[in-house]
């Protein structure tokens, strides 16, 4: 298959919360041929409530602009829907805590700000996990961070 998907299921029972970056969203709504594989696993954990997701409204704002520019208002409100109603799936709103937290990973990590609150978000929640593809997650520290390119196999990395 060219993923590992016995680290990622052993990443998500570690976590009872576990948060999740934009690019896991769209990965999965576009059935990426590399990546759907595992957002396969995680949204399946969600649904079943083996384990919870978190991700903030921040990821909803940048899942509706594709299909907007696009004019595609019916997938707009579809994105928008399993967003906002997917088992197990927390929308986390900005609030001064999240915002205090998110100007501390700012701060600490030089984050910028949207994944600053991403982070934030997941943290507000309770969250002990955080799943992303971006790289500068990496410095954090305050919770478990796990990139879905750490879960290819070697001769799926080197294609990408």
């Amino acid at each position: 298959m060219g993923v590992d998907t016995t680290r990622l299921e052993e990443f998500l029972a570690r976590h009872r919360l576990v948060g999740a970056d934009t690019m896991l969203f769209i990965y999965h709504l576009e059935d990426h041929p590399t990546y759907a594989p595992l957002t396969q696993v995680i949204f399946e954990a969600w649904e079943t409530g083996t384990t919870r997701g978190v991700t903030s409204v921040i990821t909803l704002l940048e899942i509706l602009v594709k299909p907007k520019r696009e004019g595609h208002v019916q997938a707009a409100r579809d994105y928008q829907e399993m967003l906002t109603t997917y088992p197990n799936l927390q929308l986390v709103n900005l609030d001064l805590r999240v915002a205090e937290i998110a100007s501390d990973l700012r701060a600490k990590y030089n984050l910028k700000t949207p994944d600053a609150i991403q982070v934030a978000a997941t943290q507000s929640a309770g969250g002990t996990a955080f799943l992303t593809n971006d790289p500068n997650f990496r410095r954090v520290t305050e919770i478990e961070v796990l990139l879905l390119d750490d879960l290819l196999t070697p001769s799926q990395a080197t294609s990408q």
